[in-house]
């Protein structure tokens, strides 16, 4: 399956897949160790926490002309697409990193764009400088008079019958179908399961029905980047939509 890079304003609905995937990214997923020095046992390490992930997608094209290696309906403005990520830097826009075919969802701010022609043909080329966002929380305190303050969520059981999973910070739907029937990609039956019109956006606190894997319903609606991709092939030099 084809890589497509694509941020999505979830709340404005707006969605804007770079034209040309760059060469490579990495999105990272780090703990902070913390080392503490005890008297007589030397240093200690012990778990801080996650770290909040960053990354800058560097030498990506916006092209000037239509060249055959562009994704499908890629525009040949290259000032509209450095306009638009320019507008999501001034305004601290929240967007979605999404990378198709992986688990990359990510809730992130984009720190800044850099942008040069370097090659004659009036295209630009960006570097896109990102940095994971998480929405405050207040911590949840455990109820007057229980027996333990610890936060539980559903454990995972088999796949044979239906439960329901409540969603947390930081999960995404291919992740739970990923987790819950081993294959990612169900996350789109998964949704169409919930009524979920677009399987990237789903929210903290939400309660979705995980029916058992041969009772999924078949996929609704995809987001214009996954059909892009699933129906995307290379053929003869360049790529094709089918």
């Amino acid at each position: 399956m084809r890589r497509l890079i694509t941020f999505l304003d979830e709340a404005a609905g707006r969605e804007l897949v770079l034209p040309v995937a760059p060469a490579s990214y990495q999105w990272p997923h780090e703990a902070n160790i913390e080392s503490v020095t005890v008297d007589q046992l030397g240093d200690l390490n012990f778990f801080g926490g996650l770290q909040m992930g960053s990354a800058t997608l560097t030498d990506c094209l916006l092209p000037a002309h239509a060249y055959p290696f562009l994704s499908p309906g890629a525009g040949t403005n290259p000032w509209a697409y450095l306009e638009q990520l320019e507008r999501w830097v001034d305004a601290g826009t929240v967007v979605r990193f999404l990378v198709s075919g992986t688990p990359v969802n990510a809730a992130v701010l984009l720190e800044g764009v850099t942008y040069r022609e370097q090659d004659g043909t009036n295209d630009l080329y960006a570097d896109i400088a990102l940095r994971q966002y998480r929405r405050p929380e207040t911590p949840a305190l455990p109820a007057q008079g229980s027996a333990s303050g610890a936060l539980t969520r559903p454990h995972e059981t088999g796949s044979s019958a239906q439960r329901s999973y409540t969603v947390v910070a930081g999960d995404t739907l291919w992740d739970i179908a990923r987790r819950f029937y081993g294959d990612g990609s169900l996350c789109w039956r998964l949704a169409a399961a919930n009524g979920i019109a677009n399987a990237n956006l789903i929210y903290p606190g939400q309660t979705l029905t995980l029916p058992a894997g041969d009772q999924l319903p078949a996929a609704g609606s995809m987001p214009q980047s996954a059909q892009t991709a699933q129906n995307t092939t290379y053929q003869d030099g360049k790529w094709v939509l089918d």
